[in-house]
């Protein structure tokens, strides 16, 4: 298990993705300590009076020659809406990193499928695949044209496919409408809504591939100590900050 760190980061860039969606682009002075793809941070969230609790956000993309962590998040609270108005030179406390990340494929091909701010962790676990040599399919889905970001990033690593709800771009519908859905892929990385996650994990299920689901229940301490974020398993209850938030199929009562 990799070792957690309490860093205070500055803001090199706070970059408006869209009317909902944001990026923070933070550095370090001092080397950055290894974050696996599927890991989070937890964000602390300074000058307000109704935030009290850490912000769980997922790792969007790790630099490490720039020393640069990269954090894409959606503004629907106080929290983020705080987040939302910092600028660069800015301080941000995180805690980092937290939880345990996705099984990295060896060679082979990979189909990474996200919805809404679920699609963030996937940027970083596609160019560590493809370190691997593997060949990686993204599969992004969104209700509307105007919720999509600029997805060059993705392209960068692999085919992009996307639906939207109401077909104003790509194929119409949920990512399971997508033909792409249904072609051959050693395994499946999924992350997005529990309905939407498991709706892929049934298409996984029916054709025999192996998938694994990053969790997004509600996380307070991120560590495994409050029991708030707990999830059934076939093993029993399990805390989705400290045990997950990746788990496999397999491993789920759904």
């Amino acid at each position: 298990m990799l070792k957690k760190f309490e860093l205070i980061l500055t803001v090199v860039e706070n970059k408006k993705l869209n009317n909902s969606y944001f990026q923070l682009i933070l550095t370090h002075p001092n080397p950055l300590p290894e974050m696996l793809p599927g890991q989070f941070v937890e964000v602390k969230v300074e000058n307000t009076t109704t935030v009290y609790l850490r912000r769980p956000i997922s790792i969007n993309d790790v630099d490490y020659k720039a020393n640069r962590l990269s954090l894409i998040i959606k503004n629907v609270g106080d929290g983020t809406n705080a987040l939302s108005k910092l600028c660069a030179g800015d301080s941000l406390n995180l805690l980092l990193p937290l939880g345990n990340g996705f099984t990295l494929l060896e060679n082979g091909s990979a189909i990474l499928v996200g919805g809404g701010v679920g699609i963030a962790p996937l940027l970083y676990l596609g160019g560590k695949l493809r370190e691997k040599g593997v060949k990686v399919t993204y599969l992004l889905g969104f209700k509307y044209n105007s919720d999509i970001i600029d997805l060059s990033a993705f392209e960068a690593v692999g085919d992009v496919n996307i639906t939207t709800e109401d077909g104003s771009i790509g194929v119409k519908g949920f990512v399971t409408n997508h033909p792409v859905i249904n072609s051959k892929f050693d395994r499946m990385y999924v992350c997005g809504p529990t309905p939407m996650m498991k709706s892929v994990a049934k298409c996984a299920i029916e054709s025999g591939t192996d998938c694994e689901v990053s969790l997004e229940n509600m996380m307070a301490c991120g560590l495994g100590a409050c029991l708030g974020c707990v999830t059934q398993t076939k093993e029993g209850h399990k805390c989705v900050c400290s045990d997950g938030p990746v788990f496999n199929i397999n491993e789920l009562i759904w």
